[in-house]
């Protein structure tokens, strides 16, 4: 439910509602709009009809919110949400961010070449998985910590931002250290414990959407982040699993759009490991900046062929450099900039 307040409302009046709605056992959210502050309740609202809240001060109207996601949702804040990264940036404001970089952390002095050579081409964060989910247990899992230590060095060498995956709850300390943007990946995105656990941090969260999953369900995971009161997190569409099998996924442009018209939170898109396949991960990604997607996820990876996953969707950082200059055309055409 959301209690829409009066322009003229004050911050006596505010504080006394969301005091009673305490009361009645119901949380209160505050979102201040531009034109309006509205207060989102979540919790059984059948114990709203005891206590009538359109008669409080302060209050213009009382309006439910019929889809599940009561947070997420555009009823509950019109505006978009900019969410801070760090380093003056954040995703969802008229610049696009872009994250590249290997698909795992295999050593320093490679990963350090890697995030020299994108921000030269101008990304912004440097991604690299430290923990990584495998299809086979006998696949390459990850560096783990000494693989986020790698990222902190290269993090030191270049500026750029971190974004680095969260697999397990037990490791979210070492993740809030090192890492200024915490992933969740497709397979976890319904994994609700890691949910709830990085909804109580204030580290901005990057949520992909599971290979099989709708974009309601992507919604709903993304509530329980924002229900334990952490409001900072970053939709990311990275394909998703059709009858199609050119492709590794299939991926979901429509899905920008679609999330834009539902919910106020930013959208990035993932075109590496939507079409596993480095010739097509261009074209996917003037797309998706064209549909009005607020940032990207691209692997590069100065030798493909040695790399210890996803060498198919990785670009070369000279192909990497190619496609920040056509984006940049791309994004002014549509009003946004690289």
């Amino acid at each position: 439910m959301i209690i829409v307040l009066r322009p003229d409302a004050t911050e006596k009046q505010i504080n006394h509602i969301i005091e009673r709605v305490k009361k009645l056992g119901l949380k209160p959210w505050v979102s201040k709009g531009v034109e309006r502050t509205i207060i989102g309740v979540i919790g059984e609202e059948d114990t709203l009809r005891i206590q009538p809240l359109e008669v409080f001060p302060g209050v213009e109207k009382v309006m439910p919110i019929l889809t599940p996601y009561k947070l997420v949702s555009r009823n509950f804040k019109k505006e978009d949400s900019h969410i801070e990264i760090g380093n003056g940036l954040s995703v969802g404001g008229e610049r696009i961010i872009t994250m590249a970089g290997p698909c795992s952390v295999e050593n320093e002095k490679l990963l350090i070449e890697i995030a020299r050579k994108v921000k030269q081409a101008g990304a912004t964060v440097l991604r690299g998985g430290a923990f990584k989910p495998r299809s086979s247990p006998y696949s390459f899992q990850g560096l783990g910590e000494k693989g986020l230590k790698y990222l902190a060095k290269a993090k030191k060498e270049t500026g750029l931002l971190i974004v680095t995956e969260l697999m397990d709850t037990r490791d979210m300390a070492l993740l809030e250290k090192y890492a200024d943007i915490i992933q969740i990946g497709a397979r976890n995105m319904q994994n609700f414990n890691l949910l709830k656990v990085v909804g109580q941090s204030k580290k901005p969260i990057l949520l992909k959407r599971g290979m099989a999953s709708t974009l309601k369900e992507l919604l709903m995971s993304a509530e329980y982040i924002l229900s334990e009161g952490n409001f900072n997190v970053i939709l990311c569409e990275r394909g998703i699993r059709t009858f199609e099998e050119y492709t590794r996924f299939t991926l979901d442009i429509s899905a920008v759009a679609a999330i834009k018209a539902l919910s106020h939170l930013p959208v990035v898109v993932d075109p590496s490991h939507a079409t596993g396949k480095w010739g097509l991960v261009a074209s996917c990604t003037k797309a998706a900046v064209a549909a009005g997607c607020d940032g990207l996820l691209i692997e590069v990876h100065p030798n493909p062929e040695e790399a210890f996953s996803d060498g198919a969707q990785s670009l070369l950082p000279e192909n990497f450099a190619s496609l920040m200059q056509d984006l940049r055309k791309v994004a002014e055409a549509v009003g946004r900039k690289i």
